[in-house]
């Protein structure tokens, strides 16, 4: 899938997502782009991984499981739609999902490994469909999606935070 989305796809909130996505097939870039996300979190110690770069803000284990949870949340809603599921599907609140996932006790690289799964479970679902599923549409948030602007919001949702732990995280690494 090369054509971007339109505005019309996903909701204004996500448009920075979706304009950080480079051009070419964006499941190719699903499958890739998360490698040098994975490569980066993997070089990190296991003490870095509480890292937090201000008192308020997430450690990057905290940060990981946050991907983690978007990742199957997006995920998720993309298969729905796919499928034509006429349900309204509810928003997730990031802050409270963060909390109760546990992923500031967790080792760093078990949560890199579940980022990494949970990006191939999504790109084997993404491959399977047809020109037609790509523009089934449905609510979430009470805001109206395509599947394939959830295709590019979760790439872009990735690219988003692999910027936000070099710049903020890891000083520009």
């Amino acid at each position: 899938m090369t054509k971007r989305p339109e505005p019309s796809e996903y909701a204004d909130f996500y448009a920075g997502y979706v304009s950080q996505v480079p051009d070419g097939d964006v499941v190719d870039l699903l499958a890739t782009e998360i490698d040098q996300t994975t490569q980066l979190l993997q070089g990190l110690s296991p003490e870095k991984g509480d890292h937090r770069y201000a008192p308020d803000k997430w450690s990057i284990k905290e940060l990981v499981g946050h991907m983690i949870d978007a990742e199957r949340a997006f995920g998720f809603r993309a298969l729905c739609f796919a499928r034509s599921d006429p349900a309204k599907l509810p928003g997730f609140e990031q802050d409270d999902y963060v909390k109760a996932s546990n992923a500031g006790r967790r080792p760093l690289t078990e949560l890199v490994d579940e980022l990494r799964a949970a990006r191939h479970a999504n790109v084997a679902f993404f491959r399977g469909l047809d020109e037609e599923d790509w523009s089934r549409r449905g609510t979430a948030s009470d805001c109206e999606f395509s599947v394939k602007g959830l295709a590019y919001i979760t790439l872009g949702h990735e690219l988003h935070h692999r910027r936000v732990l070099k710049e903020r995280y890891l000083d520009g690494a």
